[in-house]
């Protein structure tokens, strides 16, 4: 692996292989698992759907399985389909098959977006339970924005640059007050959703992206460049607009997805490998 600090409060990790990216991905959710339990008493944790969910399958096995704390672990998501929990394209399904069914995490400390709603009701159903839990600490709070601060956020990025279902040019980007919000027009099917807003996601203590394959490069490349330095189109991709309030942000990419990136010239300040 070889690791890059292009700016504050953010690392681009760069893996040879899908298997070495899992393995560290399952190591990072550890460490900061560890750290949060230690420091608050609970670990939330806020997932997306897609290729991401595979990414977490070494936390099912040893030493992680039988080692991390998870009855003080708490699953979100930071985004869902308005479809069925049994449906093919659920979140939850997919998260559910891929992950929490192979660890201890109790069912109580689930959250699953209420398929049984509009998803406007969703929505609203969603920020609500949220606010309870921020209320009695089981979710932290920032001190700067007032948002809910999640110990770490997952996210997967499309090809568009989109993170949970914050999608380029899209007006839920503008949002500053809400927490969790609907969209009913995404440029991908389905075409119901909801989504955590920027400000809670710029909120959390620590957030990860992970994007693999050549069709990421040029997202990848906008998302991590300096607007001013580049074209004017990387200031609306929304994996551009993820900066940490306070916390942190880590790139986890395969060889293809950092293809564009330029980490010879001094960029990017290359600081371990191995």
């Amino acid at each position: 692996m070889a690791s890059y600090e292009p700016k504050k409060n953010s690392e681009i990790r760069i893996f040879e292989s899908s298997d070495e990216m899992a393995t560290d991905l399952a190591e990072y959710i550890s460490q900061v698992s560890e750290i949060s339990v230690k420091e608050r008493g609970y670990f939330a944790i806020a997932l997306s759907g897609g290729p991401l969910v595979s990414f977490l399958r070494k936390l099912c096995d040893a030493p992680y399985n039988k080692t991390l704390d998870w009855s003080k672990w708490y699953i979100f998501w930071s985004d869902e389909r308005a479809v069925a929990k049994n449906h093919a394209d659920s979140n939850y399904k997919l998260t559910k098959e891929g992950f929490l069914s192979k660890v201890p995490i109790l069912s109580s400390h689930v959250y699953s977006i209420n398929d049984n709603a509009t998803v406007e009701d969703a929505a609203t159903d969603y920020e609500f339970v949220i606010r309870q839990l921020v209320k009695v600490r089981t979710i932290g709070v920032s001190e700067s924005t007032d948002c809910p601060k999640f110990d770490l956020i997952l996210l997967g990025m499309g090809s568009d640059g989109h993170v949970a279902s914050l999608f380029p040019n899209h007006q839920a980007l503008e949002l500053k007050d809400d927490w969790v919000t609907y969209i009913t027009d995404s440029p991908q099917p389905p075409p119901e959703r909801i989504t955590f807003t920027l400000p809670v996601i710029n909120s959390a203590s620590n957030i990860a992206i992970l994007a693999t394959g050549v069709d990421k490069a040029t997202a990848v490349h906008l998302a991590v460049s300096d607007s001013s330095d580049g074209p004017d189109t990387s200031a609306s991709l929304p994996a551009h607009m993820v900066q940490p309030t306070d916390g942190k942000l880590v790139w986890f990419l395969d060889k293809a997805a950092a293809s564009s990136l330029d980490t010879s010239d001094g960029a990017y300040q290359q600081h371990r490998e191995y």
